[in-house]
């Protein structure tokens, strides 16, 4: 298990937790002190994480794909934060 802290623009930070199996995310615990809503969007998406490659592009899209079509709203955290900090938990 990996972990990292990243702080976005802004001052928000990002905290997480990844479980590897090569280069493909088993598990993924996100954390900090952003916004969401709704708030079980967290919960989805970690789920929803699962099985994808650690690639920072390919994550950065599926987050970004994954909050439209939840309609979610993010206040301080980008999904380019997401997966960079997810990379460097996975890196780590």
């Amino acid at each position: 298990m990996g972990k990292a802290e990243y702080k976005v623009e802004g001052g928000k930070l990002v905290r997480a937790q990844v479980w590897l199996s090569g280069k493909m995310i088993q598990k993924v615990k996100l954390t900090g002190d952003f916004f969401i809503h709704p708030e079980v969007f967290l919960d989805e998406l970690e789920v929803a994480l699962q099985g994808c490659m650690l690639d920072e592009k390919v994550l950065t899209y599926f987050i970004r794909d994954f909050a439209a079509k939840n309609h979610v709203v993010l206040l301080g955290v980008s999904p380019e934060d997401f997966a960079r900090c997810i990379v460097m938990a996975g890196e780590a």
